[in-house]
């Protein structure tokens, strides 16, 4: 929201209150209050009839500090709020003398000047990162709509911004208006499922805005040297993270809200679903699985959309008994294929449901505030919404669930949660702006929880399209609904690769894009992304998505892609493991891995998988794909050339193809299996070592099914010597066979454990 009419004037309409000095500054434990009138002080007379804002500064964790700005403090708080680290004075300095306040964690400081102009200036490690400057920090009283609150932080001379959930315009967000209201919009709009208060900056720090209601950010865009953010109400709440890394930045977000579970393993396989609006039936399904055998696929979870429930019913949780009259029957059948099962759910109760009177009656549906239920002929014909915020309804639907788990179901799609409206009333009270996007939380946190109940910890997945802030605790999310073209392709990587620097840590998308039917070359080019992404879906609207409908090379590009995952598994799971633990993602921007290279700061077309391989994406009919490539020796893990960075590169590509290079001093753990996703990862696990350097030592974990450091490989170069040598975890194995390649590294090798082979091209 704009309150300003371009340098000077303010907006007609609008009344803005600026705090004109730190009048007062007062040191507590752990923290700093100031006393901040909106108009300077010369006299006693100047105290009275004027607004008054109050600035406390306190910090939960060391390098991040906490500003919560407020007016009027009498009105109530219904909430809902993020849970976040609480605060603490713990390692927290707060000091003040004749001149200034300053409140210290960890690298971090504030410092407020008393008296004179108003500003605080946020500093680590002896440099300024940004500051609240005079007129930044405000109090609006808005014609029409009452009282809002915003702050304005200061960017510095090609400082670029980043993140705020899956965002599928321009990748830095410079210049962009971007109101946080989770909204069904696709991926070819400003509007975005995901909305995540939090952005970060290739200056050393982020930024989270602790409010789950709308929220309005103005980046570089009402002031170009400022970010703006408001919110409606008295107050404002933000915290200030340091890095200085993006990636150290997001630990420590993550951190404050929570970092990612880790999905089991057999998830990173390829899913396969009936699409959507499809004609299917027990029999469509088995023809489909059958024909995905006789041509040697892959595949691990089949998903059943919407219509394994009764059309004009959803969600009743009941199989439709003329497309599958025996439900049980069929999953056991699946189970002997070897497959997982995911089915659609979303929290929505048609009226024609059987459990629409029930929750009715019970108070389990979301109600006006006169006591109605809340309902629209949108998406289902008179349907309500469940009410997480009541213990009670959460357990109902839990218990829907849990009849389906029992009957062989292993996950489910948690679609839609963006619907929701704010002329209700909630069971606990929770105001309905901030229930809007907080509504995501609450219904994904109710079905993933449902699902470490019954299948435990670990074995937990959902595949969800809503989010906000700390969502990211129950992964995977997907981009949602995408056209079928190599433009959507591209914006749904935006989104992924935003999403990713949102704090979240796992994310998929609809190979061969949700809407129309692809052309052959965006399905086969889509299908190399999508195997070469945190997870891997086939999914439609109105077609299906299974290869041979295209042609056979898309057959063959589905069962190579699907291979290389699946050998790629003892790697992909040890970078799952790292974005439980870290908060990094699995799929990374580049300015994550190498932020002091101007030249990663913008793209959005290419990324890491894990650490240490780049992908880049052919998103051309021709086959044309043009990408960096950071400083250093770089080997293409299909082909073994090597490529000398920095440098862009402009190549052509077959579609079993695309630059996928591997990062110099990289130990690449390749599986045993090619056609499971699940197996034990250290059992004939191939080490492959790329150009390590002389005098230095590379190190990498192959881990458990649970997560768990299972073998630990460290493979030191000396001169033309390797040697290589295996730690097993308590209880491992040390007899399990294992390989090493050298490429690059032109050096004869000594192996503890293993066999190796020299190879100076990388050929396998």
């Amino acid at each position: 929201m704009k309150f300003t009419d371009g340098n000077w004037l303010i907006r007609q309409g609008v009344r803005v209150r600026y705090p004109a000095e730190a009048y007062e500054i007062e040191a507590g434990s752990g923290q700093l209050t100031i006393l901040a009138p909106t108009r300077p002080i010369r006299h006693r007379g100047d105290t009275l009839d004027g607004a008054v804002l109050t600035v406390r500064l306190s910090s939960p964790m060391p390098d991040v500090l906490r500003v919560r700005l407020s007016h009027w403090e009498g009105g109530g708080d219904p909430g809902p709020h993020f849970e976040v680290a609480p605060d603490t004075d713990d390692g927290v300095v707060a000091e003040t003398d004749e001149s200034e306040g300053r409140l210290t964690s960890g690298r971090l400081s504030a410092r407020v000047r008393r008296g004179g102009e108003w500003g605080i200036d946020f500093e680590a490690e002896g440099r300024s990162l940004t500051r609240s400057p005079a007129r930044g920090m405000g109090y609006a009283q808005v014609e029409g709509e009452g009282p809002y609150v915003h702050e304005q932080l200061a960017l510095g001379v090609g400082e670029l911004v980043y993140g705020l959930g899956e965002r599928f315009t321009a990748f830095a967000k410079n210049g962009q208006v971007v109101d946080l209201w989770n909204r069904d919009g696709g991926t070819g709009s400003d509007q975005a499922y995901k909305n995540v208060p939090f952005y970060l900056t290739n200056r050393g720090y982020g930024v989270f805005v602790s409010h789950p209601e709308r929220v309005s950010f103005e980046v570089a865009s009402e002031k170009v040297s400022r970010v703006q953010f408001s919110v409606p109400g008295e107050s404002l709440d933000y915290y200030i993270i340091y890095g200085p890394t993006p990636a150290e930045v997001l630990e420590r977000y993550t951190a404050l809200t929570s970092r990612p579970a880790l999905p089991p393993a057999w998830s990173f396989g390829l899913w396969l679903t009936t699409s959507f609006t499809t004609s299917y039936d027990e029999g469509t399904v088995t023809g489909i699985l059958e024909e995905m055998r006789r041509r040697e696929l892959p595949l691990h979870v089949f998903h059943f959309d919407c219509f394994w429930m009764r059309e004009f019913q959803w969600c009743d949780f009941r199989w439709d008994p003329r497309a599958f009259p025996d439900p049980a029957a069929m999953l056991a059948r699946l189970r002997e294929r070897g497959l997982r099962v995911c089915v659609w759910v979303n929290p929505y109760i048609a009226q024609l449901s059987r459990l629409f009177d029930e929750g009715k009656r019970r108070g389990y549906l979301l109600r006006k505030p006169n006591g109605d239920v809340w309902q629209t002929d949108q998406w289902q014909p008179g349907m309500g919404i469940v009410d997480f915020t009541n213990p009670d309804a959460r357990r109902w639907f839990a218990d829907a669930l849990k009849e389906l788990l029992s009957a062989g179901v292993d996950c489910f799609k948690t679609d839609f949660g963006e619907r929701i409206p704010t002329d209700v009333a909630w069971w606990d009270g929770s105001s309905p702006e901030g229930m809007h996007n907080y509504y995501s939380y609450l219904y994904n946190q109710t079905v993933f929880e449902v699902l470490e109940e019954v299948r435990g910890k670990g074995e937990a997945a959902v595949f969800a399209r809503s989010a906000t802030a700390g969502g990211q605790r129950f992964p995977v999310h997907w981009g949602g609904d995408c056209y079928s073209s190599f433009e959507s392709m591209a914006e749904s990587l935006r989104g992924g690769l935003s999403l990713g620097l949102s704090g979240f840590g796992f994310w998929s998308h609809d190979i061969g894009g949700f809407e129309g039917m692809p052309p052959a070359e965006v399905y086969k080019r889509w299908i190399a992304f999508g195997l070469l992404s945190s997870h891997s879906r086939l999914h439609g609207s109105s077609s299906y998505r299974v290869p041979w409908l295209f042609d056979e090379e898309a057959v063959d590009t589905l069962r190579f892609f699907t291979n290389l995952k699946c050998r790629l598994m003892p790697y992909l799971y040890g970078a799952a493991v790292e974005a439980t633990q870290r908060g990094v993602p699995v799929m990374r921007p580049m300015l994550l891995e190498f932020p002091g290279d101007p030249a990663c700061e913008t793209l959005d077309r290419q990324y890491l998988l894990g650490g240490s391989l780049l992908v880049a994406p052919v998103f051309s009919a021709d086959g044309v794909v043009t990408y960096y490539v950071p400083e250093g020796r770089w080997t293409h893990h299909l082909s073994g050339e090597v490529v000398n960075g920095p440098c862009w590169r402009q190549e052509t590509h077959g579609f079993l193809s695309l630059p996928l290079l591997v990062r110099p001093g990289t130990i690449l753990p390749m599986g045993s299996r090619d056609d499971v996703p699940d197996y034990e990862f250290g059992h004939g696990v191939a080490l492959e070592a790329y150009e390590l350097e002389d005098g230095r030592t590379a190190q990498v974990t192959v881990p458990t099914l649970s997560g768990e450091p299972d073998r630990v490989f460290r493979v030191t170069r000396s001169g033309c010597t390797v040697v290589a040598e295996v730690e097993e975890a308590a209880g491992g194995v040390p007899e399990r066979p294992w390989s090493l390649l050298l490429v690059g590294c032109h050096a004869t090798t000594q192996v503890e454990g293993g066999s190796a082979e020299d190879t100076d091209r990388g050929v396998r």
